[in-house]
């Protein structure tokens, strides 16, 4: 529903009057050759995503370890900027750590829980957890989710802005700027408008 809407207001707006194709381009057909199909799956598939993967991951791995391990009078960057966003999260059913978590996260969405762990266990490394009853405790116990903050989660984590190498091979495809630009705001914004509604219609209804 969200995609049909979304779609349907970008077509009368930003959209407006630009023709849509698709076009389906067909191979010449062959006898499949083994090691031709694994040597170009290999150098034009998993060698070319890895690389944007890296170029993008490494210098947010960076960038983390530095919010991580740096502290201003007595509190690290990472814990300062989830304290800057915690009005805003608290506004969208969800809190400062699981915005920054987002944020941080652009390089691959994978990343985001373990970001999420370390900032709420003041870690300097990212932290994985094996056990649920672990996890629990710490989301619910330790940092009082409810439910809501939970429905939100997972619809931000639904909705939200694609992954930095997506974006980056939006920008390569489009060869513009403005085109990376709205594919991130977009689902953005989207995300924001639908976390605030439910956090909001909840909180009157006094649901939690």
């Amino acid at each position: 529903m969200i995609t049909l809407l979304t779609s349907w207001l970008l077509s009368r707006t930003i959209l407006k009057g630009v023709p849509t194709t698709f076009t389906l381009e067909l191979p010449p057909l062959r006898l499949p050759q083994v090691g031709r199909v694994l040597v170009r799956s290999v150098l034009d598939r998993t060698l070319f995503v890895l690389a944007r993967a890296v170029t993008v991951a490494a210098p947010a791995g960076a960038l983390i370890w530095v919010l991580a391990n740096i502290s201003f009078e007595g509190q690290s960057l990472l814990a300062r900027g989830a304290g800057l966003l915690e009005p805003l999260g608290r506004a969208l059913g969800l809190d400062g750590f699981i915005l920054l978590a987002f944020i941080l996260g652009l390089p691959a969405n994978e990343i985001v829980l373990p970001i999420l762990l370390m900032g709420y266990l003041s870690a300097g490394t990212m932290v994985e957890i094996d056990s649920l009853t672990v996890l629990q405790n710490i989301l619910v116990h330790g940092h009082g989710w409810t439910w809501l903050t939970a429905l939100c989660t997972m619809l931000f984590s639904l909705l939200h802005f694609p992954c930095g190498t997506t974006l980056f091979t939006i920008q390569r495809e489009t060869k513009s700027l403005k085109w990376m630009f709205w594919a991130a705001a977009i689902p953005l914004a989207v995300a924001c408008l639908v976390c605030f509604a439910v956090a909001q219609a909840v909180r009157a209804l006094g649901l939690v």
